[in-house]
């Protein structure tokens, strides 16, 4: 059934610097445990065997070649499970291509379409970066396959929106949907939390029902329709999310 959840791996540290992290203990300080290639693989195949629709690797950028090596381990050894690549958007294009045939969903955040905001994540080229790691997974897994309420393939890009910054929001999904159209899903997040006081004044504040309307309709009107959205209230009909609960996100 779809409501077995997602396998999901965390791998410590981060490329980025965010600001405003939430995985903070496991991207910053570094919590968890040093673990080998076999183990990687074993863990793959184990959480396969308790029945979980995906592998879902969180944040693991820094460890393409050991995953690589990892993975394909596994799938010798009868690793069949989606395999989601749960990123930043930070990524190099040559990294990721020599993922090819390994990874079925790319599941990447959009943060910024102004590379100025890059600050809040300590990088200077956000955009640059981001757009071109994007356009290579969808290169590689194309548009999205669903069976039975589940994604098997394809790209979903998250973009969380950030307090008093509604016109970059915009931009960012205005870029996707001229570019990918609707063979993208987009999952649009109104979770942010200020968590601790922050020298960016702009950032210690939440985002308004309103404001999160406001980007909701306005991807609604551009023609976006493959979109999970936060807000009951603004949801339309044909902002249809595809699975249930942790499946994929």
């Amino acid at each position: 059934s779809s409501d077995k959840g997602s396998g999901t791996i965390f791998f410590s540290y981060c490329n980025l610097g965010c600001i405003y992290c939430q995985n903070y203990q496991i991207s910053h300080i570094c919590k968890g445990e040093e673990i080998s290639i076999e183990r990687f693989s074993n863990i793959c195949l184990e959480l396969q065997e308790m029945g979980a629709n995906n592998i879902n690797l969180v944040t693991p950028t820094h460890y393409i070649p050991l995953i690589k090596e990892g993975l394909i381990i596994a799938k010798k050894q009868g690793l069949t499970i989606p395999i989601v690549y749960n990123t930043s958007g930070y990524e190099k294009v040559s990294s990721l291509k020599s993922l090819e045939g390994l990874i079925d969903i790319y599941l990447p955040d959009f943060k910024y379409y102004d590379n100025n905001l890059g600050k809040y994540s300590n990088v200077s080229n956000y955009y640059d970066i981001a757009t071109k790691a994007i356009e290579e997974m969808y290169r590689q897994v194309g548009k999205p396959v669903i069976k039975k309420g589940i994604m098997k393939r394809g790209v979903i890009v998250r973009h969380l929106v950030l307090p008093s910054h509604i016109e970059d929001s915009k931009k960012v999904i205005k870029y996707l949907f001229d570019n990918y159209g609707n063979n993208i899903y987009l999952s649009i997040m109104n979770q942010y939390t200020p968590i601790r006081r922050c020298k960016y004044l702009e950032l210690n504040n939440t985002v308004s029902e309103e404001e999160y309307d406001e980007i909701i309709d306005y991807a609604y009107d551009l023609g976006v329709r493959k979109c999970f959205v936060q807000d009951k209230e603004s949801q339309e009909e044909s902002f249809i999310p595809v699975f249930k609960g942790d499946s994929v996100i």
